[in-house]
């Protein structure tokens, strides 16, 4: 299941990146982190970053170790976790807008397990409403950090 959403921030690519790759300071700017805890900093690599994140989804507390698969500074970066019988790949981008940056977030849920993928089959529809929901409070909430600050 691929969905995305984007928004319009009206601040530089630069302030955008610095925003979105700053994982250890997420709870400042994401309303739904309840907790970053930081596993594995490449000294010098964005690449590799390893990290487990605690937030609040459908209502209560879950927690993903998620890791930085591949990133371009100042245009997109991938990152990766693995759990509940899926794979689950994540894309932030940005590009121009005429008046600031256009971010993006992409999320790609790839079933592994039978459980998983009966599951995905028989909510398909309401996770996937979920979770463009989930990615569209997640970009209000860096819009709003990013202009803020």
């Amino acid at each position: 299941m691929i969905v995305s959403a984007e928004i319009v921030i009206n601040k530089s690519k630069d302030s955008v990146w610095k925003a979105i790759t700053d994982i250890e300071n997420w709870k400042k700017m994401l309303s739904s982190i309840i907790k970053i805890n930081i596993l594995y900093k490449p000294s010098e690599d964005f690449v590799g970053l390893k990290w487990e994140e605690t937030r609040e989804m459908f209502g209560k507390e879950e927690m993903e170790t998620m890791w930085v698969t591949d990133s371009v500074e100042n245009e997109y970066y991938c990152t990766r976790a693995e759990s509940h019988g899926s794979v689950y790949i994540t894309k932030l981008s940005l590009g121009n807008s005429g008046t600031g940056t256009l971010l993006t977030i992409s999320f790609n849920g790839i079933a592994k397990t039978n459980v998983a993928k009966i599951l995905l089959f028989s909510m398909g529809p309401f996770i996937r409403k979920s979770i463009i929901k989930a990615l569209t409070k997640d970009l209000e909430d860096i819009k709003h950090f990013v202009e803020k600050n």
